[in-house]
């Protein structure tokens, strides 16, 4: 179920009935967390976004009690000023809307951030732990970016794996003819002086090899990480029916 197209009243129905034979509580509401910024001269602005919103998208269809929540599609996007299209609300406004959103979700069993955006993890991190220690259920998950095989640049931001996971998620937005390599960077130096001061094209790491195909393997392996994290997380019932 997707959260915004249901009525209250039938988010009161799930909640009538919230704890599975197994003694899992639901629903846990997944709410994609992404961004709208730059990704180089082949990629939309919407690529993190897209990438978050697939990762939620598959992982509805393998384990249950689970609702699509809201996407945030403007967030911390700091480090991508000077790029024209880039909108940011900043780290500090993006720490508060996480952590009010997660206090408005109390009617739910638990809230999962899923976040495509590596600009988030300081806001997600720290509301993340304030709304714990409020005592509610949330968690922050984000894809786990493999090490390039070949020992290339750092696949930091439209490389190979943001490329190929576009090009499994809808490869009419990919412009392939207009990828090109990029620099290495690493993230302290982007943080102190942002992407356009080390790279002019936007782009840190290299597209070139790029697939389709590696793309939807990549998907299905952060697909598989997220539903084991949900399932090792998600709040139980101490007297499970039964």
């Amino acid at each position: 179920m997707r959260l915004g197209d249901a009525t209250w009243s039938d988010v009161q129905t799930l909640l009538n009935d919230p704890i599975a034979e197994d003694g899992t509580r639901a629903p846990l509401v997944l709410i994609p967390v992404g961004s709208t910024e730059q990704h180089g001269p082949h990629l939309p602005m919407s690529t993190d976004t897209l990438i978050a919103e697939e990762i939620v998208a598959r992982a509805m269809h393998l384990t249950d009690g689970l609702m699509v929540g809201p996407t945030l599609t403007v967030t911390a996007s700091g480090e991508h000023a000077g790029f024209p299209g880039t909108l940011s609300i900043g780290t500090a406004v993006m720490h508060d809307v996480i952590l009010e959103l997660g206090r408005s979700a109390d009617w739910a069993a638990g809230v999962v951030f899923v976040n495509g955006h590596g600009g988030n993890a300081s806001a997600l991190t720290a509301a993340v732990s304030t709304l714990r220690h409020e005592g509610r259920h949330v968690l922050s998950w984000s894809p786990k970016w493999p090490q390039r095989a070949d020992g290339g640049a750092k696949d930091l931001h439209a490389g190979r794996i943001e490329t190929s996971l576009m090009l499994a998620i809808d490869p009419g937005l990919v412009r392939l003819e207009l990828a090109e390599p990029g620099v290495d960077a690493d993230i302290e130096e982007l943080q102190r002086v942002g992407v356009q001061a080390v790279s002019a094209s936007g782009v840190l790491g290299d597209p070139t090899g790029a697939s389709g195909g590696e793309g939807d393997q990549f998907i299905t392996t952060f697909v598989n990480d997220l539903v084991h994290a949900v399932e090792a997380w998600r709040p139980i019932d101490p007297t499970p029916i039964g």
